[in-house]
């Protein structure tokens, strides 16, 4: 028998984003829902650059060093900022970030740093952790 992939990963530091989805919440207007048809700005919703072979063909994480696992629409991530202790669940409901777009960018949180996009956050998951105005922050990732 095959085992599971359901075994959690270790913490991994990252940096993300926030990006706009679906209804109109914050900073954001009306957009499209993403690629997995449920994304809303006002909920705790993330992108992941390996939902599927067409999101990794743009994404291109490789291309900055990073293996990512598959993780697809629903999958649930905890993240916590790198200077916090809160920790939130987020599902995938989108593709992205286009990690080879930012190889090598670095963010710190006094000598906790994270490398590369890995992670774009909803501006409501974005804004539990820290505020949208930093754009980017580093923070963990696990599964």
């Amino acid at each position: 028998m095959a085992p599971l992939d359901v075994e959690p990963l270790a913490p991994t530091p990252a940096e993300t984003s926030w990006f706009c989805c679906g209804n109109a919440w914050g900073p954001c207007g009306s957009t499209g829902h993403g690629a997995c048809g449920t994304c809303n700005s006002g909920s705790r919703h993330c992108a992941w650059p390996n939902t599927s072979d067409a999101c990794f063909a743009i994404t291109r994480p490789d291309r900055c060093g990073n293996t990512l696992l598959r993780r697809t629409c629903g999958h649930t991530f905890y993240v916590r900022h790198l200077c916090g202790t809160t920790e939130i669940a987020v599902r995938i409901a989108d593709c992205g970030p286009q990690t080879d777009l930012w190889c090598g960018e670095r963010r710190c949180c006094g000598s906790n740093c994270a490398t590369n996009r890995l992670l774009d956050l909803t501006p409501s998951a974005y804004s539990a952790l820290g505020s949208l105005s930093t754009g980017v922050m580093p923070v963990y990732v696990r599964s």
